[in-house]
């Protein structure tokens, strides 16, 4: 399986820094240390090297949570390293598992993952959709056996980079709360849509359909932060801004919060995607997914991966979807903030980290990092001087 290496700088095309940057850089922990694009990929390739992931699979892990916190995503990046560890350690996760292709037919193809890394089988899969798409006009591949594949938006841009719209989602741990009820029976089950335009600019969406996702509590735990109303509901069944106890109750809310402001929708887009990973290949599914915190069984997963070539439609969606995306950007708004598309929060958090020689991490998770290095023996992080 080769390596695939996403271009991610998309170059300085002026994009609004302003509050909205700010207020991102400190919560992503601006006070921290700075660490290399390269540096976080020896690391996190020694440590799954460590416990027994061999060099290419080890090196798909690295560069992908490093793409994670390199676009912003610190919720999907290294701080999800220590959990791989965790699930390889405690055999729920084997780091050989080597992605077979079950089914095969034309433009679709239902893969096992043999329980192996997230990353691989997803970048297997994708690369499959590509192939296909690249054939057939469309590629839809379904994905089981799988576990946590990181973010979303890795997977759609793959496609966005040979020219075709990429699409992607995964169900998750049982951690949403449908609208009305009080258990959680849905993931977090985020997806991505990707395509470029003409130009080399991109519109490129990356949600969860819950309210926030997990690691973001687990992000505002380790800053001793508080959360914001309406991400998750607390033991007395009402909402809670008190990170931990959101933490220890497992219960996000969907996309849109309480049903009178629409949670209903998150929670049909929940049920969505879960009808395209878990429903069609024959993973787990909704609440019979193992639990965030359980380690008593393996996780399951299904993914769905799609990549269309817009060629075979109509002509010129590349420059249609670039004038879509100016026409947005250029929309009054009533104060100082620019609007903004999917895609432009992460490209500034890129401009930023290429500006600046390196990824920005919180003290906490430095901590974090060293704690693990410290018990495998790996070189700890290395600051940029």
């Amino acid at each position: 399986m080769s390596r695939h290496v996403i271009s991610l700088s998309m170059g300085n095309r002026g994009f609004p820094l302003g509050d909205y940057f700010g207020r991102r850089m400190r919560s992503a922990g601006v006070s921290g240390l700075l660490i290399s694009k390269d540096e976080v990929i020896r690391f996190v390739g020694e440590c799954m090297q460590k416990v027994g992931t061999d060099g290419n699979y080890s090196n798909i892990v690295a560069h992908h949570l490093m793409t994670a916190d390199y676009r912003g995503h610190f919720s999907h990046g290294m701080n999800r390293m220590p959990m791989y560890v965790r699930d390889i350690e405690s055999k729920r996760t084997d780091p050989h598992g080597v992605p077979k292709i079950i089914n095969d037919f034309q433009a679709t193809a239902l893969v096992d993952g043999k329980n192996g890394l997230g990353q691989v089988i997803g970048k297997f899969s994708m690369e499959l959709a590509i192939k296909k798409a690249e054939t057939f006009g469309i590629g839809m591949v379904s994905a089981r056996g799988s576990n946590h594949y990181g973010i979303c938006g890795y997977y759609s841009l793959m496609a966005a980079e040979k020219g075709l719209i990429g699409f992607t989602c995964t169900n998750a741990s049982p951690l949403m709360v449908p609208t009305r009820s009080t258990t959680p029976s849905l993931g977090t089950n985020p997806l991505s849509l990707a395509m470029r335009t003409d130009k080399s600019d991109e519109f490129v969406l990356d949600m969860a359909t819950t309210a926030v996702a997990l690691g973001k509590i687990e992000l505002a735990i380790t800053k001793g932060q508080d959360i914001p109303e309406g991400w998750a509901i607390g033991a007395n069944g009402k909402t809670t801004k008190n990170a931990k106890e959101a933490y220890d109750t497992m219960k996000l809310m969907p996309l849109g919060g309480a049903e009178e402001n629409s949670g209903y929708k998150g929670y049909g887009l929940a049920t969505l995607v879960e009808v395209l990973c878990g429903v069609l290949s024959g993973s787990h599914f909704g609440k019979n997914i193992r639990k965030w915190k359980a380690d008593d069984r393996i996780a399951h997963l299904g993914h769905c991966f799609m990549a269309i070539n817009p060629t075979v439609f109509a002509p010129g969606a590349g420059e249609r979807l670039g004038q879509l995306l100016g026409e947005l950007r250029g929309l009054p708004t009533p104060g100082d903030g620019k609007v903004l598309v999917a895609g432009d929060p992460e490209r500034i958090a890129m401009q930023t980290v290429d500006s600046q020689g390196g990824i920005r991490y919180h003290q906490n998770q430095i901590k974090i990092c060293d704690d693990v290095a410290q018990k495998l023996g790996v070189p700890p992080l290395k600051p940029v001087a």
